[in-house]
């Protein structure tokens, strides 16, 4: 947030923990919903542009990893 108020009063959950949480959904959604892209490209012959998705969804998978590892830490209480 960009606010200096913590919100997190509201869903229980401090601002930087439900953003790393919503980060990780986020990286997540994008990598399922470019799965399907992905067979949309294929279905059409389109090469370039399967592979520019499975890329991207490659890179959002690594993101998730990443903020998955950073959520196991803390709630592991590291």
């Amino acid at each position: 947030m960009t606010s200096e108020t913590e919100t997190g009063g509201a869903t229980g959950t401090q601002d930087k923990d439900y953003n790393l949480i919503w980060y990780v959904e986020a990286c997540l959604s994008n990598a399922l919903r470019l799965e399907g892209y992905v067979q949309d490209a294929e279905r059409a012959g389109d090469t370039e542009v399967a592979d520019l998705f499975r890329k991207a969804q490659a890179d959002s998978r690594k993101g998730a990893e990443l903020g998955k590892g950073l959520l196991r830490a803390r709630l592991d209480g590291g």
